[in-house]
């Protein structure tokens, strides 16, 4: 039976009883409204440690002012039972009190230069900082050996991994593969914001990052891949954000470059936003 714990005195004397016998903590930090994608990630720390932490905050610091926060879809009652069935051993359900308890105005805050500040950190200013500063606090709160992060939040894996690197912070980082509906549509809480017409036109942006690759592994100019991309969006219904190809670190590749690439896209589809990303390589 999974256990709920909402008073910061009571995780920790429960994290102080697993190390005494021995056990291995994994943590999967979340905003609740939880889907398969979430469950994939409790399983996969489920694999690497003896007991499983999932946190459900929805963390008001990484919104900005014209962003959904206030109508996050909030269940933690269906949450629950989700990471029972998927193998969690404690929900975490800190409020905001015990995340931030000066406050938010006069919360500390962590900023990770350099990668945080494209794209999405470009589109939304303050994002990252507000996810590293709440993922730096859910660390010192649960303090486990291993946390699991998706790979859909390509880039905000990416500032997790600079950021426990930096900061040297003990803990083993796990990436959680995409999981997707039949049709594409990578998981995401806001996928219930579309409505029917607009689901019916969200799998084109998986399409347009499988289009990028074929185009990137033929050659194709880089600038003319992300241009026709834009305007297959556009076409489609979205308004994008961004629609790019890149390094792994973000940087951008010269024509005719081999190696690792990631194809990104940040894309409004009505009122909701969405993001998804494509990994592959350009073989020598």
């Amino acid at each position: 039976m999974i256990e709920t714990i909402t008073r910061l005195e009571t995780l920790r004397a429960r994290i102080r009883d697993w190390r005494r016998q021995g056990l291995t903590v994994g943590f999967v930090p979340t905003m609740g409204n939880l889907h398969a994608g979430h469950y994939s990630l409790i399983e996969l720390a489920r694999q690497h440690a003896d007991r499983v932490v999932a946190s459900v905050f929805v963390n008001p610091t990484q919104f900005g002012p014209n962003e959904d926060f206030s109508r996050y879809p909030r269940t933690p009652e269906a949450d629950a039972r989700g990471l029972q069935e998927a193998g969690c051993d404690v929900l975490w359900l800190p409020d905001v009190a015990t995340m931030y308890p000066f406050g938010l105005q006069a919360a500390a805050s962590v900023h990770v230069p350099g990668v945080s500040a494209v794209l999405e950190g470009a589109a939304r200013p303050g994002h990252f900082d507000g996810v590293c500063t709440v993922v730096t606090r859910l660390f010192n709160q649960v303090q486990p050996d291993l946390a699991v992060f998706g790979r859909k939040d390509y880039q905000q894996l990416a500032v997790i991994r600079q950021l426990v690197a930096d900061l040297q912070i003990p803990v083993q980082i796990l990436a959680g593969e995409i999981v997707r509906d039949a049709d594409g549509l990578a998981l995401s809480s806001r996928n219930q914001y579309l409505s029917p017409e607009e689901r019916a036109l969200a799998p084109a942006l998986h399409r347009t990052l499988q289009a990028m690759r074929d185009s990137a592994l033929q050659g194709l100019p880089r600038a003319r891949i992300e241009a026709e991309a834009d305007a297959a969006l556009r076409a489609a219904g979205f308004q994008p954000d961004y629609a790019v190809i890149r390094r792994p670190d973000f940087s951008e590749p010269a024509d005719g470059e081999r190696g690792a690439r990631v194809a990104l896209i940040a894309a409004r589809l009505g009122q909701t936003r969405l993001i998804d990303n494509l990994e592959f390589d350009l073989p020598a």
